[in-house]
């Protein structure tokens, strides 16, 4: 299987951060956000990974490509350790790019890889969202396998931000497991189905192509990957229960950058002791 990990967005709620360096490229803790994006898919035992781009955005095939100048400095200053994590990260994946050339929604960058993906079931990871813990995409596999149909990611969210998320309405035919009646793109607080919202992870069958290609602009005047999906015949959901981090805004950020940190031994007493200061 092939995944698809659209990072085309401008960013512009992280703004000024955003003007020149790509949101996914921002560093959550020690890593770029896309990073991250990629490990999961690894994880989740697929390494043939296309990344969809778009203008300003030449940073993130800079990452994963090798830098000569940069081992050749590390090696000299006897820098193994640092220079064995610039090679691992060159070696991560075989990864390629398409352009997604206009801004038209997560529908069309998608589509953008359609010549790559090909009559194949693929999965779609979004670039700007990290699902931490257990491979969230190797779970959707896994059920993709039992059901031979469209599998999505999806969570729980509060009430009051159901108008963030694409939200799904359906009936849990299995342990966190949906049979998938309904799917509206950022409905108003009070007319959403349900609170369970769309959590960034899908395994989608190619027929998806042919509903993307029929499906107009909606919200944002954007061709909405969830509109495309809610004329596929039958789609599962999967209730996703560990977190999830969107780094599209200032909050989503900060707050995984120090979820992170807090994993590591080596600064998290320090970063404790630092954040009881603002609690006096």
């Amino acid at each position: 299987m092939k995944a698809v990990i659209p990072a085309a967005g401008l960013g512009t709620r992280l703004l000024p951060a955003t003007k020149a360096q790509p949101k996914e490229m921002l560093p959550v803790y020690d890593k770029p956000t896309i990073h991250y994006v990629v490990e999961e898919a690894l994880k989740a035992g697929i390494d043939d990974i296309m990344i969809v781009t778009g203008r300003n955005k030449r940073s993130i095939e800079d990452y994963f490509d090798k830098s000569h100048e940069l081992e050749y400095t590390l090696q000299k200053a006897g820098k193994d350790r640092d220079l064995k994590k610039v090679r691992k990260i060159t070696d991560l994946a075989d990864i390629c790019y398409v352009r997604q050339k206009d801004l038209k929604g997560l529908g069309d960058a998608v589509l953008a890889a359609e010549r790559h993906v090909g009559d194949e079931p693929f999965a779609v990871l979004l670039g700007d969202s990290i699902v931490k813990c257990n491979s969230c995409t190797g779970h959707l596999v896994d059920v993709f396998e039992k059901y031979q149909k469209s599998t999505i990611a999806i969570r729980e969210v509060p009430n009051e931000q159901v108008n963030k998320y694409g939200i799904i309405s359906g009936s849990e035919i299995d342990d966190d497991i949906y049979k998938i009646s309904k799917l509206v793109e950022k409905p108003e607080i009070g007319q959403a189905p349900t609170n369970l919202a769309i959590a960034g992870r899908y395994v989608l069958t190619p027929d998806i192509f042919d509903k993307i290609k029929e499906t107009e602009a909606g919200f944002n005047d954007e061709v909405q990957l969830t509109d495309a999906i809610s004329k596929l015949d039958e789609v599962y959901g999967v209730n996703y229960h560990g977190k999830v981090f969107n780094i599209e805004n200032r909050i989503g950020w900060l707050t995984s950058s120090i979820d992170f940190a807090l994993d590591d031994d080596e600064f998290k007493d320090d970063l404790i002791e630092y954040m009881k200061t603002f609690m006096d």
